[in-house]
Parts: structure tokens; sequence; C-alpha cells
């Protein structure tokens, strides 16, 4: 049994959802999302929300359950709310800045990378060091900033490159004489 699959996902004020077969749409402030689930689950529309239950007694249901349901919840908080994921850069002469639709990245390459930014995501460089990515579709946030962090992920020596905020990199001891 999923503890969290038995929740149903509340609709805030503001939040429209439809259920068509296996496809849940919502709508909210935000813009509109739409997730289709698996066969082994059903979805329904009720006065407490969306509810997700397990079709069949399989062991394969019991698994979606819960993860249908966070699906469906992030749906809702993201057209609500939104998600957003902040990135650091650190290393000397390391950069980004946002020109137009492109995110250009000077990592120590002997080139710029020029990173296309994606429809339904935002992405401000606070400062030259500091990158926010934010969007209503949790994937994608996540997506585009694996990618981001892709092009030079932190090295254990120095530290540098591109982390995620607060993220611990385990430094290693440098070479001795």
């Amino acid at each position: 049994m999923s503890r969290i699959g038995k929740k149903p996902v509340p609709l805030p004020k503001g939040v429209t959802a439809s259920v068509n077969g296996k496809t849940v749409h919502v709508k909210g402030p935000k813009g509109e999302l739409s997730v289709t689930l698996v066969e082994e689950v059903d979805a329904k529309l009720d006065e407490h929300g969306i509810t997700v239950s397990p079709r069949k007694d399989m062991e394969r249901s019991d698994q979606m359950w819960g993860l249908s349901r966070t699906l469906v919840n992030n749906l809702v908080v993201g057209v609500t709310n939104g998600f957003s994921e902040k990135l650091e850069i650190q290393g000397v002469g390391y950069r980004a800045a946002v020109q137009g639709k492109n995110l250009n990245l000077q990592l120590g390459f002997s080139h710029d990378v020029a990173y296309p930014i994606p429809d339904g995501i935002t992405i401000t460089a606070e400062k030259p060091t500091m990158l926010t990515i934010s969007g209503i579709d949790k994937q994608l946030v996540g997506q585009v900033a694996a990618e981001i962090r892709g092009w030079r992920p932190p090295e254990p020596y120095k530290g540098k490159g591109v982390r995620y905020a607060g993220e611990y990199v385990r430094r290693k001891e440098g070479k001795k004489k």
C-alpha cells in the first residue's frame, strides 16, 4: 500500500483540472500542464481533488500508484507556484550571461558555450556566478539545470565548476612532494 498514493491531490483556488481517460490536465494562474498516467492506475476528479488509485492487484500497480500521485501533485504545484533551481559557478574567469534566447557560459574552454534556453524556462543571472532556472514543469527545470551543470561539473581538487546551490563537493588532498 502506498502512503503517498492514498492522499488526494487538493486543488487550490484558481486551479481547474480535468481527467480524460489516462490524461490529467491542470490549468492555473501560471499556465497549463498535462500528464498521461500508466495503464495500472486510475485517476478521478471529486470534491476532495484528484484521487489516484491502482487498477489491478499487481506489484507494478502498487509501484506506479505513488509515482502517479506525485506527478499529478507536481502539475498542481507547477501551475500555482512554479519550480526553480539555483546554480553557482566557481572558478577564476568562469561566468554566465543571458543574451536573448541563449545562455552564454565561459567555463574555461577555448570557446564560450552557447546554451539555447528552451520554451517554458526562464534563466536569470543575478550575478555573473549565480543562475536561477525557473519554470512550471519540474522535470524540465531539473533537466535544464542538469545539462548546464554537465558542461563543467565541480572537480574535487579546487572545487571549480558549476554546482547546485548548497551542494557539498568532497575535496581531495593535492599532490605531495
